[in-house]
């Protein structure tokens, strides 16, 4: 393939990462104003691991794997797809506009640099400086959209422990026994974070009733499933090995612009000065992180396969 030809799927491949991930959020808000946020999203995650491995073994893939790597990617399944992927929805449901998730989400690799602290791994002064600043833009966020009326306590709590589920799933990631084949990985990641969603769904006493969901919530949740797990985590998987990494990084704070955009021009979301300012911030201090972080040697404190 010709240089030419390869920038150009590697230009394609970056616009679906950054718009579909970031509409994401937009379509989880849809899904959530009619269907149960875990029943919902671990049946996304369920269908869409299935078709996903459909299309694997029709390549030829094995799908198989050893106890140990069901395991790891079970673990990673209730970090991301549960934890992670499931307590956005949760927040989103009680009224967390689907920008200012994305901008709490966006926190991520300023709680991976946290969690790598706590484990004796000094960042540099930078990274810490860039984590500081990033938790102060999270706080204006939570704390003056609360005094606007647009950020509710609880869910922005909700959608911050999420963040720090998917960070720990991410730092934890080159510590688990995994498939090798990303893409084998993350089917057995989605179907099993996907059937322990479903069944705390039910533990919650969710009601899925398939029936009585309108058109526009079948069309979001199927954009999810299609879009959302399959056609932008296949992109991602091509630009890690085939883009700088400290390009394809570059999602971590395209995402949450994306996210804020679509909110406000689709489902009319209000972009307060808490929204652009403590946005900005989280955005700056996820760009310093990243950039002084991001080594090609090191690959340990990569975000993980994000399934969002």
């Amino acid at each position: 393939m010709d240089t030419r030809a390869r920038l150009g799927l590697v230009v394609g491949a970056l616009a679906v990462v950054y718009v579909v991930w970031g509409s994401t959020y937009l379509a989880i808000r849809v899904v959530v104003e009619e269907m149960p946020p875990m029943s919902g999203m671990g049946s996304r995650f369920v269908l869409a691991g299935l078709l996903l491995g459909g299309l694997l073994a029709l390549r030829g893939v094995d799908l198989r794997v050893t106890r140990a790597e069901l395991a790891g990617a079970a673990l990673l399944g209730l970090m991301l797809p549960l934890l992670g992927n499931g307590l956005v929805a949760v927040g989103e449901e009680r009224g967390v506009p689907s920008g200012v998730a994305a901008l709490l989400v966006a926190g991520v690799p300023l709680f991976v640099t946290a969690y790598r602290v706590l484990t004796g791994d000094w960042p540099s002064l930078w990274s810490v400086l860039g984590v500081l600043l990033g938790f102060l833009g999270l706080a204006w966020l939570v704390l003056g959209g609360r005094d606007q009326g647009d950020v509710p306590l609880v869910g922005a709590v909700i959608v911050l422990a999420a963040s720090a589920f998917w960070a720990f799933g991410s730092w934890v990631q080159p510590r688990l026994t995994l498939p090798e084949n990303a893409f084998v990985l993350a089917v057995h990641e989605m179907w099993t974070g996907g059937a322990m969603m479903v069944a705390l769904g039910l533990l919650r006493g969710e009601d899925l009733a398939p029936s009585r969901y309108g058109a526009e919530t079948w069309l979001a949740w199927g954009y999810l499933v299609s879009f959302g797990s399959m056609l932008a985590f296949s992109a991602y998987v091509w630009l890690l090995a085939n883009a700088p990494i400290g390009l394809v990084a570059t999602y971590a704070y395209i995402n949450p612009v994306v996210a804020v955009f679509l909110g406000w021009l689709i489902l009319a979301e209000p972009i307060t000065s808490a929204v652009l300012v403590g946005g900005l911030v989280i955005v700056v201090a996820v760009a310093v992180v990243i950039s002084v972080e991001r080594r090609p040697a090191r690959q340990e404190d990569e975000p993980a396969l994000e399934v969002v």
